[in-house]
């Protein structure tokens, strides 16, 4: 009996001293995950050892930009375009637009996919699918797809997705600035035990999307590190598959930096002197994203548009883009207001990326003709 006794007390204290340390443990892994956040998962995909080696396009690409801005366009009108738009693109009525236009100008079938923008990957694959499908028995042209941001995203799942059913009707796919790869934007906001965690940014995000509009917040979750590899490991784009990739770079430079501060320290008059009202100050999109680009580069020392890093937007087996110079990840929504026009505008890179995008086709078929023989 009195060994018994003896032995219960002893018992609970190892209990409890492998509880504490076990929370001790779990304090100390949390603490390691979120100064960590999403340092080892950027570049995933070029650490993948399965994925296809990709090739530079981008001096070819310089060439075909510029015969563009001097009046060369050689887009065929044996297809026809669409472009798929990304995330908050509902809600940006002139997104595309322009590009849209300049295709019309020269008599090429244009189209903008008017997808949900907040849905999930696999929801705007499945439409994108019924896009394509409808556009190919209507016109009997194959469809060259560009997706801007998570706009490539949704339409590369729809290529791996129904490839069997699209492969007669698809002729190649440009991903503009996607985060193919994964988002540490979306991740850090909504992994468990990142920053988002802290300063409730998730729950901001969801009442965002959600609520004010209507949207899933699946859609930014299908954007996280997680969520991607568990999509590409089983579902990848078919090899045959023309692909071209482009990532850019977002400015950080203290004159742009500075837009910030200039616009976060205004004060604009009152409308009446009898009602001292507040206007709201609008940021510029270009000092947001050298803002978040600038964070990026100090918290995991990445190149990044913004949102979206370099290496993160590189798609395996694609010929990647690398342009130089400084575009963030807006500027293929509101470079149409840039009046700079000794630079190239939106639909001039769109044209160029799918002019190359025509040129990679045709030496992917001629290869794989070579092969049959």
């Amino acid at each position: 009996m009195f060994l018994f006794a003896y032995k219960i007390p002893f018992v609970c204290q190892k209990t409890d001293f492998n509880y504490g340390s076990y929370k001790c443990y779990e304090l100390i892994d949390r603490a390691r995950r979120t100064v960590r956040g999403s340092a080892d998962d950027i570049g995933w995909l070029q650490r993948d050892l399965s994925m296809p080696p990709v090739e530079d396009g981008t001096e070819r690409f310089l060439e075909i930009l510029d015969n563009i801005r001097h009046g060369l366009h050689k887009l065929p009108n044996s297809m026809v375009y669409l472009l798929i738009p990304g995330l908050f693109s509902n809600h940006g009525p002139l997104y595309f637009v322009n590009t849209k236009m300049s295709f019309s100008k020269q008599g090429l079938a244009c189209h903008i996919a008017k997808i949900h923008s907040e849905a999930s990957v696999e929801k705007n694959a499945k439409e994108i699918k019924e896009y394509i499908e409808e556009i190919y028995w209507g016109s009997k042209k194959r469809v060259l797809l560009l997706g801007h941001s998570k706009g490539g995203v949704d339409a590369a799942a729809a290529l791996s997705l129904y490839w069997p059913d699209l492969k007669d009707k698809v002729a190649g796919l440009a991903l503009a600035q996607s985060p193919y790869g994964g988002s540490p934007i979306a991740t850090d906001i909504l992994r468990e035990g990142q920053l988002g965690d802290y300063v409730n940014l998730r729950k901001l995000m969801e009442i965002l999307i959600c609520k004010v509009i209507k949207g899933d917040l699946q859609a930014l979750e299908d954007l996280t590190y997680e969520r991607r590899m568990d999509f590409l490991r089983k579902h990848q784009l078919p090899r045959e598959l023309p692909v071209v990739s482009l990532h850019t770079e977002a400015g950080i430079t203290s004159a742009v930096l500075a837009t910030l501060s200039h616009v976060a320290h205004a004060e604009l008059p009152s409308l009446s002197a009898d009602e001292p009202s507040k206007l709201p100050v609008v940021m510029p999109l270009g000092a947001a994203m050298a803002a978040c680009a600038q964070l990026l580069q100090l918290r995991y020392g990445e190149k990044s548009d913004g949102l979206v890093t370099c290496r993160d937007a590189v798609v395996p087996g694609s010929i990647v883009v690398r342009p130089k110079r400084k575009l963030d990840h807006a500027w293929m929504v509101y470079s149409s207001l840039n009046d700079d026009t000794s630079e190239a505008d939106a639909s001039q890179v769109c044209e160029a990326l799918l002019t190359l995008l025509v040129e990679v086709g045709l030496r992917k078929r001629h290869e794989l003709a070579m092969k049959d023989e």
